[in-house]
């Protein structure tokens, strides 16, 4: 059954989304949206957000990548379940999966686009993962950073903040806090917290502040557990 993942190379839900395919085994085509025009989308049903992560199994379009996640669960349940199965544990899974969406992803553009050398370096990223024609891919290159950059202002002010990096640091220190001494969010085994988290941190891997990832043992060690169960994964 194909799967195809619509998405933008830089959006912390699409790479949460990525995280869950690769983590469950599940292969798939990557086809990068232009945020622009969008039009590289399948038909949506009415209900739907013309947004990304968009996921196509088969005939089936899924969007918002909770639910994209809690599907695949059901859909394919061979392989690594992401949702707990017991209660306790689940509620703590979803809190901090939703404290990720919510509170942490909203920090991040300001640090991706803050700058017009970070908003400019996210552009070309961006164009590096598309197969744009030669306009919309010049559009994006040069139009990406003004748009990008006036985002990352705007969320600065909406949050009443200055500071894009030091906002960051805060959650990478709540998040520590949350993981302790575990080797996953909720214990021993994966869930769809460490899930989220990872695909955010995958979004400012490129950027220099993941250079405050590596620099904290307890959290790089995390992410690199994450990241041997994904390559183990793809190795099986």
């Amino acid at each position: 059954m194909k799967t195809t993942l619509y998405q933008f190379a830089l959006c912390p839900f699409c790479n949460k989304v990525r995280a869950g395919l690769q983590l469950k085994g599940i292969p798939f085509e990557e086809v990068e949206v232009s945020p622009r025009s969008k039009v590289e989308l399948p038909a949506l049903p009415e209900e739907a957000p013309k947004k990304v992560p968009v996921l196509q199994v088969g005939d089936t379009v899924l969007w918002d990548s909770t639910q994209i996640l809690s599907q695949l669960d059901q859909a394919y349940p061979e392989t690594l379940r992401l949702t707990p199965a017991d209660d306790a544990t689940r509620s703590r899974a979803d809190a901090m999966e939703q404290w990720v969406d919510d509170e942490f992803i909203q920090s991040l553009p300001p640090v991706l686009y803050g700058t017009w050398r970070e908003a400019a370096q996210a552009s070309k990223i961006i164009a590096k993962h598309s197969r744009f024609g030669a306009g919309e891919g010049l559009a994006v290159k040069v139009g990406g950073p003004v748009i990008m950059h006036a985002v990352a202002k705007r969320i600065l002010k909406r949050n009443g903040r200055t500071d894009a990096h030091a906002w960051v640091h805060e959650n990478l220190d709540y998040f520590e806090r949350e993981l302790g001494e575990r080797d996953f969010v909720c214990g021993d085994a994966l869930t769809v917290a460490d899930v989220a988290m990872h695909g955010a941190l995958t979004c400012i891997s490129p950027f220099p502040i993941f250079e405050n990832v590596q620099s904290r043992p307890v959290l790089h060690a995390w992410f690199e557990r994450v990241e041997a169960m994904k390559k183990s994964t793809a190795e099986a």
